[in-house]
């Protein structure tokens, strides 16, 4: 599982023109859904997201507060774009979970992230959905968090390729 994670003064996603969901200061993430990801994964994302310091604290001293500490909202919007790889100039999403088993998965991560915050302080787009998200990013600030495998081989298996995942001493993942 993969989040790209945007500290913003607002977000908002649009579907056909209607906006279907706004936040004013917080984080946006995009959610990527790997194939091969399991609940443990999903813990680890929700675990990370709200336990990250991207947030300035007192005397505005950098990277002190987490979205908790400083009761932002967070706007997750599903993106499956997140898992592609390349045949030449062309995307292809083969490591990207099904859109009939990542549907639910989505929703279960976003009710585990409600579950471990406060449910009004976390929104999301419409799955499935062609979106436009307009965000005001804020710094800008932009980080990449990506589960760990949990097989011993610490390989990300996918349905014909293999990738090695290694965590960083920063939390990060280096492929």
């Amino acid at each position: 599982m993969k989040a790209l994670i945007q500290r913003v003064q607002n977000a908002k996603v649009t579907v056909n023109g209607e906006v279907i969901s706004s936040i004013e200061q917080g984080a946006c993430i995009l959610i990527g859904i790997c194939s091969s990801d399991t609940i443990k994964d999903m813990e680890y994302i929700v675990r990370k997201i709200l336990s990250i310091r991207i947030f300035d604290g007192e005397n505005n001293k950098k990277w002190q507060k987490n979205v908790i500490d400083k009761q932002l909202e967070i706007l997750c919007v599903s993106q499956f774009t997140l898992y592609n790889t390349w045949k030449g100039n062309k995307p292809d999403f083969h490591k990207a979970m099904a859109a009939d088993r990542s549907k639910e998965f989505y929703e279960q991560f976003i009710q585990k992230l409600r579950d471990k915050y406060k449910p009004d302080k976390v929104k999301d787009g419409l799955f499935g959905a062609y979106m436009q998200v307009s965000i005001q990013n804020d710094g800008p600030v932009t980080f990449e968090i990506e589960s760990p495998s949990h097989n011993k081989d610490n390989v990300c298996k996918t349905p014909d390729k293999e990738t090695e995942i290694h965590e960083s001493s920063n939390g990060g993942t280096i492929i």
